[in-house]
């Protein structure tokens, strides 16, 4: 599939799934549209004890909580890239209080509407929720102290592009810090090749060494990992996908899942 495409089935995706609450998210098998294929909330992390959560904000799309470890200031300016219903933006808004700002990037309208209609509710005026794509970011050049995404930069067809996209909005010393979805081995070819499983994160996710290389190659320094989760898969998911016999195969192959929260600064 060309990025054209994958963009779409994402956008797709996310639209059906922001019409849901995160219980219904969690009820369903795959998120969204009744029974398919992938368990969203099977990488989400519980964040009831972040300061500025609001479970309105929180479908249980993220893979780790990027704000624990983003070295985020009072009065900093943070763009949260993917930021579905708001969730990240919040918890960054509780760190940068009234004087600081934060940008919400999404290009799913019916996340945007939610998060909107989230901030509303809460009446803040240094939160906005812009329409834009990570690989063509809609805002000027040096205007963000820290950079954050929870599981959406595997969802970028050219996170070259992503990475490169992000250094020219940092301010200069600025960081990111993302919590992503990356793997170790080889994915089997039915998982790479699957749309749903693009959309639920885990075929449009790249090995661990290789997301480095490209951070990396972006130019950016003092890059460190900060956690890394090995995320197990269902076996009925997995069985959507490969016979009994190469469930085995798979299970017995040094390959792994995980979410991986890494920062690096400009």
């Amino acid at each position: 599939m060309n990025n054209d495409l994958l963009k779409s089935i994402v956008r797709e995706k996310y639209e059906q799934i922001a019409e849901q609450t995160k219980e219904q998210n969690e009820t369903s098998c795959c998120g969204a549209g009744g029974c398919c294929t992938v368990d969203y909330t099977v990488f989400s992390e519980n964040y009831n004890n972040e300061t500025g959560y609001n479970p309105d904000a929180d479908l249980g799309l993220g893979c780790g909580i990027p704000t624990q470890f983003a070295n985020i200031r009072q009065g900093d300016s943070v763009l949260d890239l993917g930021s579905g219903a708001g969730n990240d933006c919040f918890v960054a808004r509780s760190i940068v209080g009234d004087q600081g700002r934060v940008v919400g990037l999404d290009f799913t309208s019916a996340m945007l509407e939610k998060a909107r209609a989230n901030n509303q509710k809460l009446g803040f005026t240094n939160v906005q929720f812009v329409e834009g794509d990570i690989e063509n970011i809609p805002l000027e050049n040096d205007s963000f102290d820290v950079v954050i995404s929870n599981c959406v930069l595997n969802l970028v067809p050219d996170k070259e592009k992503a990475f490169a996209e992000i250094r020219r909005v940092l301010k200069p010393g600025g960081h990111f810090c993302v919590s992503d979805v990356v793997l170790k081995g080889e994915l089997p070819s039915k998982l790479k090749k699957d749309a749903e499983m693009y959309a639920g994160c885990v075929s449009g996710a790249i090995e661990l060494d290789s997301y480095l290389k490209i951070i990396e190659s972006n130019g950016y320094n003092e890059i460190m990992i900060h956690k890394l989760k090995e995320i197990e898969l269902p076996a009925e998911i997995l069985l959507k996908y490969l016979k009994p016999d190469e469930l085995q195969q798979f299970n017995k192959k040094e390959i792994g899942i995980f979410s991986v929260t890494i920062s690096g600064k400009k």
